[in-house]
Order: structure tokens, then C-alpha cells, then sequence
């Protein structure tokens, strides 16, 4: 979601903890007895509005990219200016070089205008060119199209219903509609022209405790026999002030946000149809996992240096459970680490847009994944700036886990003006080492920045 779309959502611990998951066929308990008989999918939100400096090269790098991490799609996020329509040209000619990958256009109606039979037919007229493209990706047969908003998109008709009734008659094909509206779940009887839908805000915590199944069960009751999308996202923060965008807030993403919320979809895989990834490119909210590359949309401050592609790593093993409901044996041993650059009751000295609303969500820990091969000890610790204990065990506030094999989920306090630390070990030999030097817990920092430092290190 980039700067434009957000402003409808503005109205809207120190002790570890453990997680082990088998490598072998996953739970599928869910909240309804929804079957859906066509293959899973997972799919990312790329803000077309980011990529005008892109060529067809730098679409094809991004869908390579994808395509590894077990990614099936893009939905295509466009909305008004004019430069749009041709990079949605160019990735479409991208992804014919990338055997099955897909595309979808996902419109953004808080920047598109849905008032008039002229907005539907231009909305229908730019879905209508890549109906027959090889890379329109399609469900159950039909073209897929999303939105982002456009619950109160009318296109000139006499209710929400008849105008998208409309917009999909204009596209004179069948068309499978996923539109990402806010609405009251348990209104949804009230759209038959609704394929499924997605459910944006279900992506984070809207408060100080951790994000549950529960916002995706209302979504999965509400649509009965209909097609559930959910969403997944690692990250979010955004800081603009009055004088540019006007949003400044926090979700929680503690508690390896990111991992434990595929490890949910997955466990009720039964009720998801398709995950879509929030997202690949959008800085201004923080919660990308591609490269940063583009236009940043202002974001400069709080996202440059701030590499996410440590997640864009991990997502092939979720992504690859999630479709075909086993997860994969752990052939490597990875740890990844994140945490957030300063307290969060900090003072930033030199900052003209002020703390972020909903920042006492957030808790002053580091965040480690371990994905172990067998098992092992994990050695979780805060050293000193410039220094490297050796046993990791001496270093500040060191603390040792016992872990099984596969996926492990490990947290400790952060302490201001030192750094964190992960070491996996086995028989006193220390495998892989998480120690980011670039990164340290200031505690007077110029300007307030909730987005996360992310790393990798694996054998």
C-alpha cells in the first residue's frame, strides 16, 4: 500500500519463547469446513507507483527474484498518473521470459475515480489488455482482478453492487473479483459480484498483543462458499508529516511477525485459497521484502539501509508449505535476526514529525527465526559496540536456548547503546553467527525510525 492508499487505514518482551515445527505434512485446521479445490497460490502487492524509474530488465530481475523465493504472482498496484499504464506494459513483457509467473492489476481506488460509467470503462478498458496476455494470471478460469479500497465506488450506479457489476460486464470476459474492501465481513451477502476477497488489515496486530486467526475467520464466515485471500506482511511503519502524506503510526510487528504468521495460514490452509505477500515494494510503510530500488515515495529516511531481503529469503520455505501442505526438510542451517534501531520511548533530537501514534505496541526486544537442521543451542546475546566475546556465552546479557531440528522463534531485551547477537552452536563449535555490526540500540537517536535492521547468516 504506498502513500496514497493509506489514509482510510489511519482510521482503522524480554522472555524467549520457542516454536518447533516438523518438516513433514502440516495441520489444516480451520475455522469452516471450506475446501477450495484449486491450487494454493502466494502472491505479492508490488506498488506499481514506486517503479517509474523501472525498465522491462529491472521487472525481469524483480521477477526472478520471486519466482525463487516460491512466489506465483504480482498483483499490479496502479492507480492515476500517467506514466502507470506503460510500466504495467513493461512488466507484462517481463514476465513472457519468466516461464509461469503471473500478474494481476490490483486498482487502487483511493487514487483511481469510481464515480461515472467513464471510470468503470477505462477501469475495464486497461484490464481488457492483458485478458489474453500468457502472463494474466487467472482462477478457476477467469481473469483475476483486485483493488485496494472501492467499497464506496459507485462508477454512477445505484449502489457498490451495480457499479462492479458494471466494470466487470464492461470487460466482456469472466473475471474472478478479489477486491481488498473495508467492510464489515458479515456484510459480504450483500456483493454477489464478489469472487472472494482480501483482507488487508488482518496483515498486523491493531493492538499491543500479538495477531491471531481471529480477523481471518470473520473474513472466512462472512464469504461462506467464497474465495478466501489473506494477507501476510512482515513490518509496518510509516512517518510522513502534515506538510507531505499526514500518516505516522506503528503496527506491532514483534514476535517474528513475519514467520509466525505463515506458520498460521498454514496451519489453516484449508480456509486460504491464496496468500498474498504485503508487500514487495512499499517503503513508505516498511513492510517490503524485495530490494530497495526505484522510488522510495519519500521513504529515504526511515528505509534506506534497512535491507528486508533476508525475508524475501525465507518466504520460499512458507511458500512452498502453504501450497502444498508439507513443509520442506531443512537442508541448512540460517538464523535471522531483526530488531528496531532505538528505544522506543526515545527522545529523537532533530525530528519534525514526532513520535509515531500506537508506538507503546511495539516491546524493545531483538527477533530471531532459526531454521536448524538438528538440534543445537542458540546463544542470544547483547555485546558491546566494537567487541566480540568469545564464548558468545561470556558476552552481555547472554542467554542460552536449547533447540530441536526445524524452526525455532527466540527473543531477548535489547539493551540502549549495544548490539545483538545470534550464535547456533553445536558440541561448543560455534556453525553460524549473527552479528551485525552495522547496527546498534541508540538510544538518542536524530529522528524516529520504527522500521527494522533485518540480517541473515547460514552455513
Amino acid at each position: 500500500m504506498n502513500s496514497r492508499m493509506s489514509l482510510l487505514i489511519a482510521l482503522l518482551g524480554s522472555l524467549p519463547f520457542t516454536l518447533g515445527l516438523p518438516q513433514s505434512t502440516v495441520s489444516t485446521t480451520a475455522p469452516t469446513s471450506v475446501l477450495f479445490p484449486l491450487p494454493k497460490l502466494v502472491v505479492a502487492h508490488v506498488i506499481v507507483g514506486n517503479t517509474q524509474p523501472y525498465s522491462v530488465s529491472d521487472w525481469s530481475n524483480d521477477i526472478a527474484l520471486a519466482q525463487k523465493a516460491g512466489i506465483d504472482a504480482f498483483a499490479l498496484n496502479y492507480g492515476s498518473p500517467g506514466w502507470e499504464p506503460g510500466q504495467l506494459s513493461n512488466v507484462y513483457q517481463a514476465a513472457l521470459s519468466h516461464s509461469g509467473f503471473k500478474l494481476f492489476l490490483s486498482a487502487d481506488m483511493t487514487s483511481l475515480s469510481g464515480g461515472s460509467q467513464g471510470d468503470a470503462q477505462n477501469l475495464a478498458n486497461q484490464v481488457k489488455q492483458f485478458v489474453n496476455h500468457p502472463a494474466q494470471l487467472t482462477y478457476g478460469g477467469k481473469t483475476l482482478l483486485g483493488t485496494f479500497s472501492g467499497e464506496y465506488s459507485t462508477f454512477g450506479q445505484g449502489s457498490i453492487e451495480a457499479g462492479w457489476k458494471m466494470v466487470l460486464n464492461l470487460i466482456g470476459s469472466p473475471v474472478a473479483f478479489f477486491p481488498a474492501w473495508f467492510v464489515d465481513p458479515s456484510t459480504f451477502g450483500q456483493y454477489p459480484v464478489l469472487s472472494g476477497a482480501l483482507n488487508w488489515n488482518g496483515a498486523w496486530p491493531m493492538g499491543s498483543t500479538d495477531l491471531t486467526f481471529d480477523s481471518d475467520s470473520q473474513w472466512i464466515r462472512g464469504l461462506g462458499a467464497k474465495a478466501y485471500m489473506a494477507p501476510v506482511s512482515p513490518n509496518f511503519f510509516t512517518h510522513y508529516g502534515p506538510n507531505t502524506y499526514n500518516k505516522n503510526w506503528i503496527y506491532r510487528s514483534d514476535d517474528s511477525l513475519y514467520a509466525t504468521r505463515w506458520e498460521t495460514l498454514i496451519s489453516n490452509r484449508n480456509s486460504v485459497a491464496i496468500a498474498q505477500i504485503i508487500t514487495w515494494n512499499d517503503y513508505g510503510e516498511s513492510h517490503y521484502i524485495g530490494p530497495i530500488k526505484g522510488d522510495e515515495s519519500m521513504a529515504n529516511a526511515w528505509v534506506d539501509g534497512y535491507d528486508h531481503t533476508p525475508w524475501l529469503t525465507m518466504t520460499n520455505y512458507y511458500a512452498t508449505a502453504f501450497k502444498t501442505g508439507r513443509y520442506p526438510s531443512i537442508t541448512q542451517d540460517q538464523v535471522y535476526i531483526y530488531a528496531r534501531p532505538h528505544p522506543k520511548a526515545a527522545n529523537a533530537q532533530n525530528d519534525g514529525v514526532g513520535r509515531p501514534n500506537n508506538w507503546q505496541n511495539t516491546d524493545d526486544n531483538f527477533y530471531v527465526t532459526v531454521f536448524a537442521t538438528s538440534p543445537a543451542q542458540v546463544v542470544l546475546s547483547t555485546p558491546n559496540r566494537g567487541s566480540k566475546p568469545n564464548p558468545p556465552a561470556s558476552g552481555p546479557n547472554a542467554q542460552t536456548f536449547n533447540i530441536r531440528a526445524g524452526v525455532s522463534h527466540l527473543k531477548l531485551a535489547l539493551q540502549p547503546g549495544n548490539c545483538m547477537r545470534a550464535t547456533l552452536m553445536r558440541s561448543n563449535r560455534v556453525v553460524v553467527d549473527v552479528y551485525p555490526t552495522g547496527y546498534f540500540f541508540n538510544p538518542n537517536p536524530p529522528t524516529f525510525n520504527f522500521n527494522v535492521f533485518v540480517h541473515r547468516a547460514s552455513t
